[in-house]
């Protein structure tokens, strides 16, 4: 887990509405919230590290479906194919 945020993230909590800020705490890891409760992180810090975390995990599922989407793709151009050889 990140020590630090990054000022990006930073930028992006300083944003945040009060509802956005209650549903990105409601999602937040325990160590994360306990970290941020101990003083160990600002409410901010914690905030902006919940967020860098919450883009990596969308990125990583964006990669699995893109590969996901590309073996169904070549799925069904091969069934293409051997309904194409069945029919001759």
């Amino acid at each position: 887990m990140r020590k630090k945020a990054v000022d990006q993230y930073l930028e992006k909590a300083r944003k945040l509405n009060k509802e956005r800020v209650e549903r990105l705490q409601s999602r937040m890891r325990p160590k994360l919230a306990r970290r941020a409760e101990d003083k160990k992180l600002t409410e901010l810090e914690a905030l902006a590290i919940q967020l860098e975390l919450e883009d990596e995990e969308l990125e990583g599922w964006r990669e699995q479906r893109r590969k996901l989407n590309e073996k169904l793709e070549a799925k069904k151009a091969k069934v293409g194919k051997d309904d194409k050889k069945a029919e001759k």
